[in-house]
């Protein structure tokens, strides 16, 4: 199965057909998805700024991510969810557009970067929990927002640069008052 085949079965899937011909499905689902991004680029900023001493870091390091963690993972799971749902409406279109494909290597830059701040810099999160935090985690810091303000960015980008069908539906009459 090529994968031109299986976007094209994504696109005529049950649920695309549903968001496409659902008047109100592809905004509420673009403003929810829109939403959820900026909660998990907000939650992901107050971490950083703790991770870059930008933040009182007096505030433990621990204290902040079981705050803020559980708020970052539901809004991306939300945006994950949201995102999946529009990217069905028009799945060639979406995988072959370069802001998509961007923000897919944006994503997986900052799912790379948090597994290594995990393995590296967080195993030693007592000794630095309460004061600066270490060069690795500060640079995980600063890669993440950056990737995460690009994932942001792009995201905004698409809707720009994936072309639009401006065809007038069949049964859909425009009438243009003449004054």
């Amino acid at each position: 199965m090529s994968v031109d085949s299986i976007l094209a079965s994504i696109q005529g899937s049950a649920i695309a057909e549903w968001m496409r011909d659902t008047n109100p499905a592809m905004q509420v689902v673009e403003s929810v998805h829109v939403l959820a991004a900026v909660m998990v680029l907000g939650t992901v900023l107050i971490a950083d700024a703790r991770l870059l001493g930008v933040a009182d870091a007096r505030r433990a390091f621990t204290r902040i991510g079981r705050e803020v963690l559980p708020l970052t993972w539901s809004a991306f799971a939300l945006a994950v969810v949201t995102g999946s749902l529009m990217f069905t409406t028009s799945a060639p279109t979406y995988f072959y557009n370069t802001a998509f494909q961007i923000k897919a290597l944006a994503l997986l830059g900052a799912g790379l970067n948090m597994a290594l701040f995990q393995l590296f810099a967080a195993r030693g999160v007592a000794a630095w929990d309460l004061g600066k935090a270490p060069r690795a985690a500060r640079i995980a810091g600063l890669l993440s927002l950056a990737l995460w303000a690009a994932v942001v960015l792009l995201g905004r980008w698409i809707g720009f640069t994936k072309g639009y069908d401006f065809t007038i539906p069949p049964g859909v009459e425009l009438e243009f008052p003449i004054r």
